[in-house]
């Protein structure tokens, strides 16, 4: 009884509430994992060609996180935002490398991954969800083209604003109003 009050009363947590908590209780940790994981899975699914890699890429993310978790500092962007910075470094290392580094899984001591029949399909269904799609559906084509191009094509402002004739600081703020409007959405579980 006593595992499902902890779990629930760390259920009612909020990301950054739970990062700063996992630095003396590691189930904290595991509430973020699994609040993101699919998240997380999608994003390095649709942009690997093998699913073990997508897997890979995916734990070595988050034993990442929750290493650096005492060192995460809250900002203007959600605690998310700072999870999938640590996803697209660990995709450009593997990319760079032309292989998943286990650096951060062999600090931990954890096991490699083992992927059966199940959790192939899981992942390959996880590659087909268009909850994404139908998120930035519902925000203004502006914030659209500003979360796209730097969120998923990974383009720094900078870039985006040369692109776009207009300052950094404008596509930053359409990233975040963008982002901050998918995040409630996804919240109400609407679009």
């Amino acid at each position: 009884m006593l595992i499902g009050v902890l779990g629930s009363k760390l259920d009612s947590l909020t990301d950054e509430q739970l990062l700063r908590r996992t630095v003396q209780d590691a189930e904290a940790f595991g509430v973020f994992y699994r609040r993101h994981v699919e998240r997380v899975l999608r994003f390095f699914t649709a942009r690997t060609d093998e699913p073990e890699h997508a897997a890979d890429l995916m734990a070595e993310t988050f034993a990442a996180a929750f290493t650096a978790a005492g060192r995460f500092r809250p900002g203007p962007e959600p605690p998310v935002a700072w999870l999938f910075v640590i996803a697209q470094r660990k995709l450009a290392d593997a990319r760079r490398r032309g292989r998943v580094a286990h650096r951060a899984r062999a600090r931990l001591a954890l096991e490699p991954l083992v992927l059966d029949d199940a959790d192939l399909a899981r992942i390959e269904e996880l590659a087909c969800t268009d909850g994404a799609e139908e998120l930035l559906q519902g925000l203004s084509a502006l914030e659209r083209d500003a979360v796209v191009a730097h969120v998923l094509d990974e383009r720094p402002y900078a870039e985006i604003a040369a692109e776009l004739r207009c300052s950094p600081l404008v596509v930053r703020q359409r990233v975040s109003r963008g982002l901050r409007r998918m995040r409630g959405a996804a919240a109400r579980g609407t679009s």
